[in-house]
């Protein structure tokens, strides 16, 4: 019973087994089919996207053509609406610029000339400055040592500032005039100013000029320069007022005026001599410089004015006096005339009376006898019925003798 329970069931192992092996072929046979149909669908695919992609990309090609040329034409249509907008913005803008570089080139043309005219100014500028300075060494070296020359410098310089008040040589002022003093000396003042009402001051020039000779420090040589000049006013304050012009020549004021040619030797006679003023006032004598001087000689030529001007007022007054009586004998000429003229009125008016009753009256008869008389008429007299106009200001009349 074994045997043939083994032989079933080895028979139906085989059975199984062959069953088994014929499903695995089949079933390697399905999946090599099922592979084959997978790798010919992914070739397919494979094919199929590249296919795609190749469209896709073609198409994207053409629509990303399309949409750049849409975009460039869009971009284009703006960029020129953008500039023709900007053009039209920039145009004021570009008009501005053009007149201002007009402008700046006008400015610099004229820039140009200014500083071509400015150099030639400074250039000439230069020249006046090194021929000033050149003059002013010559004048140092002229004036150094030479008291001559200086005295001439301060006495023109005074006379330019008498000119420049308003004063006349030889009539308001007199230079170099010649006295003797009590002792009989002879002195010569360089000028005397005529005072209104007959008066007269007297003035001296002098140049109290000192020059920088030291070798030391500029402080030390300019306190040097300024002691010596402060020095040298002194003396010459001292050496006017030994000379009391104004006992001399009188009527005059109790001083007499020294005059100094700047305001700079008085300034520096000052810093180390502050009491010169007083001194020399103490002394009856006043220094003046050209500023105050021209004050002193303009109060003059004011009283000179006003002194004329009340001489002026008589000769006015002397001139109507004679003008008036004058008047008043052509208003008795005139008088005259107008009652000679009435007396000829009435004598001419009673002529045409005695003519037109006595003459004329018969005269006509012979018009009425028709006697030719070539177109001659005989005229109307007409008596003058108007009289002279009367003089009516007796006061203008001259008494007259009677006729």
């Amino acid at each position: 019973m074994l045997v043939p329970i083994l032989a079933v069931l080895a028979a139906a192992f085989a059975g199984g087994f062959l069953w088994a092996f014929m499903g695995w072929q089949r079933t390697q046979g399905a999946l090599a089919a099922a592979e084959a149909r997978i790798d010919l669908v992914e070739e397919s695919r494979v094919t199929m996207g590249e296919l795609l992609k190749a469209q896709a990309a073609q198409s994207a090609q053409v629509v990303a053509d399309q949409m750049v040329s849409r975009a460039t034409e869009t971009f284009r249509a703006q960029d020129q609406l953008a500039r023709e907008r900007m053009a039209a913005q920039l145009k004021p803008v570009a008009d501005t610029l053009t007149r201002f570089q007009e402008h700046v080139a006008a400015l610099e043309k004229t820039r140009s000339e200014e500083t071509g005219g400015l150099r030639e100014q400074l250039t000439q500028l230069m020249a006046a400055s090194s021929a000033t300075r050149d003059e002013a060494r010559k004048l140092t070296e002229a004036l150094r040592g030479n008291t001559g020359r200086r005295g001439r410098w301060g006495e023109q310089t005074c006379r330019n500032v008498l000119e420049a008040a308003g004063m006349a040589g030889r009539f308001d002022f007199t230079e170099q005039t010649s006295s003797a003093d009590d002792e009989g000396r002879q002195n010569r003042p360089d000028f005397i100013v005529r005072l209104p009402g007959g008066g007269m001051f007297v003035i001296d020039a002098k140049v109290p000029l000192a020059f920088d000779e030291g070798d030391g420090d500029e402080e030390a040589r300019a306190r040097s320069v300024g002691l010596r000049t402060a020095a040298s006013l002194k003396t010459h304050v001292r050496q006017l007022s030994s000379k009391a012009y104004q006992d001399q020549f009188k009527p005059s004021p109790d001083f007499v005026v020294l005059f100094v040619p700047g305001d700079a030797f008085l300034v520096t006679a000052l810093d180390h001599e502050p009491d010169l003023m007083t001194q020399a006032m103490a002394s009856r004598v006043v220094i003046v410089t050209p500023s105050t001087l021209f004050a002193l000689c303009k109060a003059v030529a004011y009283g000179w004015r006003a002194e004329e001007q009340a001489a002026n007022a008589d000769k006015v007054a002397a001139l109507g006096r004679e003008l008036y009586k004058r008047l008043s004998v052509m208003g008795g000429h005139a008088s005259a005339v107008g009652r000679a003229l009435d007396q000829a009125v009435g004598k001419y008016n009673q002529f045409v009376g005695s003519l037109e009753s006595q003459v004329m009256v018969s005269a006509r008869r012979f018009e009425d006898l028709q006697v030719d008389h070539e177109g001659k008429a005989l005229p109307d007299l007409t008596p003058i019925e108007t009289a002279p106009r009367v003089l009516n200001r007796p006061e203008l009349i001259a008494s007259q003798p009677s006729e």
